[in-house]
């Protein structure tokens, strides 16, 4: 591979990017809205609503705790007598992994999905498929474009998200709860897995589509998954524990090997130009 030529695709692709309202206007929106807005405003709702909620309700919420699997979390709650203190600690280390996942497979999947039908509607994939660059540097080049944005704004909202979490509990807990161990595979392994996923999809979905609106929704059913991990923890089925999250890393990144050797076995310069090119 021509490492030039991938850093010079990736940077062009960044750069096309930063130019296009419709690109990265979703990937600020949707970080703001998750890694910020939502972690904050659960913490301010059961920091300053706990007291107020109906008998029924509390009932509701101990008996939702109580589902939860035995083990270091169930050790961890037994220790705190308030109840905001319990849901703060569980909504935000726990229920809010699985949303926080959705950061980088929507911003990747934007910028993926412009890989290559956004090529196609700036009219630049037959200049791109004819320059003497191969295939592999061409495909390495846009998916670096797309991967290394999408874990830069998920650290930087986790950091965010952190700071506002721990700043909005701090005269409940006096001290840092968030984030736990859980949090290390979570952003080190997951993240980068999950973002690779949804590369892969759309870029091979954008080579045969014709514009970005297509490409970007038939690639965002990567979402759907995420939801699974949603609803299990909702039921207490499921808790996101340290262990749980580094085997669902491993499996991301055995499906993103699998992927990749089907991306790359069917990828060829010929079936782009003629899927492309009218």
């Amino acid at each position: 591979m021509n490492r030039r030529a991938i850093l010079a695709i990736a940077r062009k692709d960044i750069q096309a990017i930063t130019a296009n309202l419709q690109v990265w206007l979703p990937m600020l929106i949707v970080p703001l809205i998750l890694g910020i807005g939502l972690p904050l405003g659960l913490v301010l709702a059961f920091r300053f609503g706990a007291e107020s909620l109906a008998p029924a309700d509390v009932q509701a919420m101990l008996a939702w705790l109580d589902k939860l699997p035995a083990g270091e979390l169930a050790a961890v709650l037994s220790t705190m007598t308030e109840l905001n203190q319990k849901l703060i600690y569980v909504g935000t280390n726990y229920m809010l992994a699985p949303f926080f996942l959705i950061i980088p497979l929507m911003t990747a999947s934007v910028i993926a999905a412009d890989s290559f039908a956004g090529e196609k509607e700036r009219g630049t994939l037959e200049t791109l498929l004819f320059a003497p660059v191969d295939l592999r540097s061409l495909f390495t080049g846009k998916v670096l474009a797309s991967l290394v944005p999408a874990v830069v704004i998920s650290l930087v909202t986790f950091l965010l998200c952190a700071l506002s979490v721990n700043l909005a509990a701090w005269p409940l807990f006096h001290r840092v709860f968030f984030p736990q161990f859980n949090w290390l595979p979570l952003m080190l392994l997951v993240i980068p897995g999950v973002a690779l996923l949804a590369i892969l999809l759309n870029v091979f979905v954008s080579a045969r589509v014709a514009t970005f609106q297509a490409a970007y929704q038939m690639g965002g059913t990567v979402v759907l998954p995420v939801l699974l991990l949603v609803v299990g923890q909702a039921t207490g089925a499921l808790v996101l524990s340290g262990l749980v999250v580094t085997l669902v890393g491993l499996v991301v990144a055995a499906i993103d090997v699998l992927l990749l050797w089907q991306v790359l076995r069917h990828m060829n310069r010929n079936q782009l130009f003629a899927s492309q090119v009218r």
